[in-house]
């Protein structure tokens, strides 16, 4: 719409004709208070703090409902203005508890806030007032009742945001009150969504309440550690005698990817990190058989001995690797360069969610094609073709729930099964579970409904899940491109799936899907790296069940409870594992050491969208160390040139012409001559992760990041367009094991949540009394 000009006290402003004038101000730095409006909900000008005067008008008028127009002239601030603000908290507080110095929202609750700035000091009711029991309404939700200001924010969040309606309105007048539609508990997704946006301390969080005061924590923002959406979030810290210690998560400020939405495992699966199962010395298998708690030193000198004298006597080609989905980037490029360049094999795999290997493949030499998260809150059309995003991607779920309700966009469903989100669709187009092979053929039909009303879309943004790998990913992705103004997403679990497979934890492809047969500029970086593929995660497996492995390094992952595999089945290779607990792998170990989490360390990840955050370190818990500093360490204990793996430390910008340093002269070289170039100093620490993302800046074509933006906190999109077609090899579709996680299970760090176990019993029986009735 055209741009208008109006004043308010007596500046000119100028915004599209048509925004509520609440926005207006505020993009225009004057705030007007209000209670009951929050943008993307409907309006409800039900607390009628907003209230201004506009020219004309005989009374006063709610800012939140007021569009504005070319001419206009209002007034925010005025005597007549602050008594009407006053009167209204005045009638609020009329029955409102005066528990601030206990109530978690003490220092954060917007009623507090609005009675400092008007007054309200005294109250004209002489009454006693109305005290009711706390409410708890679900392991995750409770409501006080008496501190509700009825503002309705929590019945349009849970129904028009999140479109479950699990809370609604009993009564009317002043006898009004919120209640769930379940009768006495939440019939939910348990997403706490109700608990950030009340504006006083009516709803709190079980796993917060009475915990601490806003004022005594520390907040920092950093990417959930989860799924594979990578939703910022904003940690409170508090200082305790053991650290620092995780006490709440939300994302109130409204950064990152995700606005503010966060799930419940987001929002209250964080505990996991306190966690009293939590491994905080290092183990050592002692000669009885037992693990025995040891220090880090004589734990990585045995672990670093044995890698040594393995390679030393076998060869690279007996040890084996195991990554992880849930470790940096920076930490996923060192594993796999400490795998070929130290300990010389490419036995290196993790778990594959998802065939991101064949989705790079067909989207090569494609730029610009890959969609980010943000485009699927912004796309005029959308096709979704199988996966399940209310479970499995709560957040891509709340975008396109988002997108259809304020910007009428249109979503189409393609799925072998029934999920939620149909109730937004336009389509939905049923297919067998093995039936998505032919979807491209049903569209190009252009029969029915569904394929008509697809292909009349001038463009599109096409997400599909895990149900489609190789030739099945070429061909829909083939498809869209031929029929041009289409973009793709490929959705995958864990927080850092994409990054892994990016990163080169795959025993043929090196960091950018880059094969080991023609390694390129890999083959003067890499010194000593094997020719050949390595073995796959099952092969890695057989081999060290049969003892032809003579040691496996596994960081982050638990394949014993994952296959079900026999309590001793890798009792015949020297096994070392990094992990946060004593999984089931874990206690067959020769060597334990403990890993920090996500939340307790720095670096980047990529969601599944291809999208880059910074994650900060929040918490510190002694006894762990960064899986970066473990890989750091275990190489100095092989006997490696640490320099040699991480480019740290001023080298000079000159080229010896491979006379001082052998084979591996030109390493440092070159990264010094790319670090001038781009106006950047080395890093002086071997421990420092950022030493790292330069090596893959200058090395990932994909990688090309604006750092500026990244570590301003924002989200950086890779293009997968960028690696060439000549350099990829067919990928492997048999190995790929999507997790599955749904809202409230997350591998193994599910397991030791206490909250995400509640929420999940809770819902368990919830669904069996439902089922009973």
């Amino acid at each position: 719409m055209p741009d208008v000009t109006f004043t308010v006290d007596g500046k000119k402003l100028t915004a599209p004709a048509g925004t509520l004038l609440i926005e207006a101000c505020r993009k225009a730095g004057i705030e007007i208070p209000a209670f009951c409006y929050y943008p993307g909900l409907s309006l409800q000008a039900a607390c009628r703090m907003c209230v201004v005067r506009q020219e004309k008008v005989p009374k006063l008028q709610t800012a939140c409902t007021t569009t504005v127009a070319e001419g206009q002239v209002f007034v925010t601030e005025s005597p007549e203005i602050a008594q009407a603000r006053k009167a209204t908290i005045q009638l609020l507080l009329g029955n409102h508890p005066l528990d601030c110095p206990v109530c978690d929202a003490g220092g954060e609750c917007e009623l507090q806030d609005m009675t400092f700035k008007y007054g309200a000091g005294e109250s004209l009711y002489a009454e006693a007032k109305q005290h009711r029991d706390e409410q708890q309404w679900s392991p995750a939700v409770f409501f006080d009742r008496p501190r509700c200001i009825l503002c309705y924010r929590c019945v349009r969040m849970c129904g028009e945001g999140m479109d479950v309606w699990a809370l609604g309105v009993q009564n009317r007048g002043v006898s009004s009150v919120i209640a769930p539609n379940g009768g006495d508990h939440l019939d939910c997704e348990q997403c706490g969504m109700c608990i950030d946006v009340c504006p006083v301390g009516a709803l709190t969080s079980g796993s917060y309440r009475y915990k601490t005061r806003p004022w005594e924590m520390n907040h920092v923002s950093t990417v959930c550690t989860h799924c594979g959406d990578g939703c910022k979030v904003t940690l409170g810290v508090r200082q305790s005698h053991e650290g620092a210690d995780l006490v709440r998560a939300d994302n109130r400020d409204k950064s990152g990817i995700n606005g503010d939405f966060l799930c419940a495992k987001g929002r209250f699966g964080f505990d996991f990190v306190d966690s009293a199962d939590r491994l905080t010395k290092p183990l050592v298998r002692s000669a009885a058989g037992k693990l025995e708690p040891t220090t880090w030193e004589h734990a990585l000198r045995v672990a670093g001995g044995k890698l040594k004298e393995i390679r030393d006597t076998r060869g690279g080609e007996s040890i084996g690797v195991l990554g992880s989905n849930r470790t940096t980037n920076e930490e996923n490029y060192l594993l796999q360069k400490l795998a070929r360049t130290v300990l010389r094999t490419n036995n290196i795999d993790h778990v594959r969610t998802a065939d991101y290997a064949s989705f790079v493949r067909a989207m090569a030499g494609n730029e610009g094609k890959a969609a980010s998260l943000r485009d699927a809150g912004t796309a005029c059309a959308v096709l979704l073709v199988g996966g399940n995003p209310t479970e499995e991607h709560p957040l891509l779920a709340w975008q396109l729930r988002t997108n259809v309700r304020l910007n009428k966009a249109r979503l189409y469903i393609v799925n072998h099964k029934t999920i939620k989100l149909e109730r937004q669709a336009k389509a939905v187009q049923g297919v067998p579970p093995n039936g998505y092979r032919d979807l491209t053929a049903l569209l190009d039909r252009n029969e029915g409904d569904f394929a008509k009303a697809v292909m009349a879309e001038e463009s599109l943004l096409i997400i599909f899940g895990q149900e489609f790998r190789g030739e099945q990913i070429e061909s829909l992705v083939a498809w869209g491109l031929k029929r041009g103004n289409v973009r793709f997403a490929f959705l995958g679990d864990h927080s850092n799936s994409r990054g892994a497979a990016d990163m080169g934890l795959l025993p043929d492809l090196l960091p950018g899907y880059i094969p080991v047969t023609t390694p390129g500029a890999f083959a003067d970086e890499y010194a000593g790296m094997p020719a050949t593929p390595g073995k796959t995660s099952p092969e890695i497996l057989d081999a060290a069940q049969s003892g032809q492995l003579g040691a496996l390094l596994i960081v982050g992952d638990n394949p014993v409870a994952r296959l079900d595999l026999a309590p001793d089945a890798l009792r015949k290779t020297f096994v070392i594992v990094q992990d946060l607990f004593l999984t089931e792998t874990a206690q067959q170990a020769d060597v334990v050491l403990p890993a920090a989490s996500l939340y307790e360390k720095s670096g980047t990840v990529t969601n599944t969208f291809g999208d880059v955050q910074l994650a900060k370190k929040a918490a510190d818990r002694p006894g762990v160390r960064p899986d970066f500093e473990i890989f750091v360490r275990l190489a100095d204990a092989v006997g490696a040139d640490v320099k040699a793996l991480v480019p740290f430390g001023k080298r000079g910008v000159h080229s010896d012409l491979g006379q001082s340093r052998g084979a591996q002269s030109g390493e440092a070289d070159r990264h010094a001559v790319w670090l001038a170039s781009n106006g950047m100093e080395p890093k002086l620490s071997p421990f420092d992760p950022l030493a790292v993302l330069d090596e893959i800046q200058r090395l990932v074509p994909a990688y090309q990041l604006d750092r500026l933006n990244l570590f301003a906190g924002n989200d950086v999109h890779t293009e997968p367009g960028f690696v060439p077609v000549s350099a990829l090899t067919h990928p492997r579709t048999d190995l790929i094991a999507p997790s599955h996680d749904g809202l409230f299970t997350s591998g193994t760090m599910g397991r030791y949540s206490t909250y995400l176990r509640e929420i999940e019993q809770h819902q368990s029986h919830q669904l069996a009394g439902t089922a009973a009735d």
